[in-house]
């Protein structure tokens, strides 16, 4: 049985909103490796961040104006919320390259956005496995993998504040620009190991 039942409207949303991560992330790659025409992958990214809002508004809308929802409107709204600030925190990070004018990436940032990449591609999968029940007794290692990853990204923002702590002669300036965005990343891997607590959360309540 669909956890969402007949209308898959809730389902949609939450499922569009994962895909909106997922493309952000890429973006945020693709920007990571070359600063060469910043503004134009930030932008992309924006449009990528209202077009999640949107599907987010959407949302709460139907939420308000469904007198019986599929499970816990509490539940959908805490899951719906979690995905947005995935890509809320991507933006956020993402322009800070151009806020603060930065004009070549540190070697560290690519690898650090390529985990988050790969985390938003298995939150997805988990936002996906909803549709039945039945996939999540043969996928609860989504969960697993999800958390892996974030320990993983948890390491790799670790060793790149060291790295940009411990350089020689480090400018002060410049450790703060990167931190922020540093900090930022690492925030929407946890965003995606949040979503999947709340999904686990809702699926043994559910199941």
């Amino acid at each position: 049985m669909g956890l969402f039942g007949k209308d898959p409207i809730f389902f949609n949303l939450l499922d569009s909103q994962a895909n909106a991560a997922i493309r952000a992330a890429e973006e945020f790659h693709t920007l990571s490796m070359d600063f060469d025409t910043p503004t134009r992958r930030t932008d992309a990214i924006k449009r990528i961040e209202n077009e999640a809002d949107d599907f987010t508004h959407e949302l709460a809308n139907r939420l308000d104006s469904t007198f019986v929802t599929p499970f816990d409107k509490e539940d959908i709204r805490a899951l719906s919320g979690a995905l947005d600030n995935v890509t809320d925190e991507i933006e956020a990070a993402s322009s800070r390259i151009v806020l603060y004018r930065l004009t070549t990436p540190r070697a560290d940032l690519a690898p650090l956005v390529a985990r988050l990449v790969e985390t938003t591609k298995v939150t997805k999968n988990a936002v996906a496995a909803l549709r039945d029940l039945k996939l999540f007794r043969n996928n609860r290692e989504l969960f697993v993998e999800i958390h892996r990853l974030e320990n993983d990204g948890d390491y790799g923002y670790r060793q790149a504040l060291s790295n940009l702590f411990n350089a020689i002669e480090p400018d002060a300036l410049m450790v703060l620009k990167w931190k922020e965005i540093y900090d930022r990343v690492e925030k929407a891997m946890d965003m995606c190991e949040d979503v999947a607590n709340i999904i686990e959360s809702v699926v043994i309540k559910y199941a």
